[in-house]
Formats: structure tokens, sequence, C-alpha cells
């Protein structure tokens, strides 16, 4: 165990590389696609859900080995070798060109990240020793989800609310009444539109806002 290792990042194969700091700095990124097609009078589609995206998380490390004068490449020489193509992972042929580096997850105390595999790194040596051996090393990394997984699950879910079906855009004199008429045929349906999205006061409703309509329960 390195001194003051608090961070890992661990690979398929079970190899570990330790972090001497924690990180100074975490940035996870998701997102979704939505798409619409335009429609003749209105200033803007209406979208649909089309899947999500990857997630990212984009981490910057600090390796220093000036107490032990080795240098520093120990460790980053370990971040590089992920990039690689391994040729030990199951179901790599050579003949078939499918080989590919091995996914890892990032790991600091009870945080946990997604299957990810290595899309960027940026390793810049900041100490030298005497003769030439860097001692100290600033990455910047960014992890790219691998697969769909649980790592970041919902946060503080709302039991009951309706799943959402559709997304709809606030028009110029809208209002939730009208919304729900248009939606379910129904105008006093407006508290469930109210409920998905949030809105305490109905009257608040603000043209371009994007609201969830939910499917509503049987």
């Amino acid at each position: 165990m390195l001194k003051g290792q608090k961070a890992q990042i661990k690979t398929e194969k079970g190899e570990t590389l330790d972090c001497l700091f924690n990180p100074s700095q975490l940035e996870i990124s998701l997102g979704t696609n939505w798409s619409g097609e335009t429609v003749p009078g209105r200033e803007a589609p209406e979208l649909k859900y089309s899947g999500g995206n990857s997630g990212t998380m984009s981490l910057e490390l600090f390796f220093d080995t000036t107490n032990s004068g080795k240098s520093v490449t120990v460790h980053t020489n370990k971040l590089m070798k992920m990039l690689k193509v391994d040729k030990s992972l199951s179901g790599y042929a050579a003949d078939k060109n499918n080989g590919r580096p091995p996914w890892v997850k990032f790991h600091w105390g009870k945080f946990h990240s997604f299957k990810s595999v290595i899309t960027s790194l940026n390793v810049t040596y900041v100490y030298f020793s005497s003769t030439g051996d860097p001692l100290r090393a600033r990455v910047n990394l960014t992890l790219t989800q691998m697969e769909v997984d649980d790592a970041f699950p919902a946060q503080n879910p709302t039991s009951g609310t309706p799943a959402p079906a559709r997304a709809h855009q606030v028009l110029p004199g809208e209002t939730l009444d009208r919304i729900s008429a248009h939606y379910y045929g129904d105008s006093t349906q407006w508290r469930a539109i109210a409920q998905a999205n949030a809105i305490r006061d109905p009257f608040s409703l603000r043209p371009g806002v994007m609201l969830d309509i939910p499917t509503l329960e049987a």
C-alpha cells in the first residue's frame, strides 16, 4: 500500500493502480438524446426520447515520488498501459483484429465508478531530479461508461410518480389545464403534469420550458 493512498483504479484483470493522493477534482457527466421533427406553425418540435449517452467521468490525479527518488513513470506507465490492446483478454484473436484495452473502474472510499474505458489521458511531468528523472506528474483522465450499470442510481425517487412518456415545450399563452386537455382529453388531469415536473404554482408556467408528460395510471 502506498503512503497516502486513498483512491484506486482497477482493471478487469484485477490489476490495481494506487493513487498517491486523492483527486483534486472529479467531474461526472450524464446525458440523454431527444429528437423531434419540425411542425408547421409551431416554434419548436415536440421531442421524443431516443436513448441515453454513455456517462463520462473526468479526473485530475497527482503522483509524487520525490521521497523515494524513483521515477514517477513507475505509476504513469501503468496508466498508459491501460490504453493498449491486451492480448491476454478473453476473446482476443489476431486474425479477426478484435483486440481491445481492458475496462477499468475507479474507487475512492465508498465511491465506485461505472465500468469504463479510458478514452483520454494527459500526463504532465512537473518536477525532475538532477539527473532528469521525472518525480512529479499531473494526470488528467477521462473515463467513458462501457455498459449500463447502477453505479449512479436515481436519487430521492418519488413513490407513485407516473413514468414520463413524452416531452412538451410550453408555448406562449399555454396553461397546464390546456396542455392536459391536449394530451389526455381531460383538462382536470393537469395535476399529474404538475407533480411530474415539481410545479408548485401552476400560474408560474413560462414559455419555452420543457415538460415531461407522464402516462396516467389506469
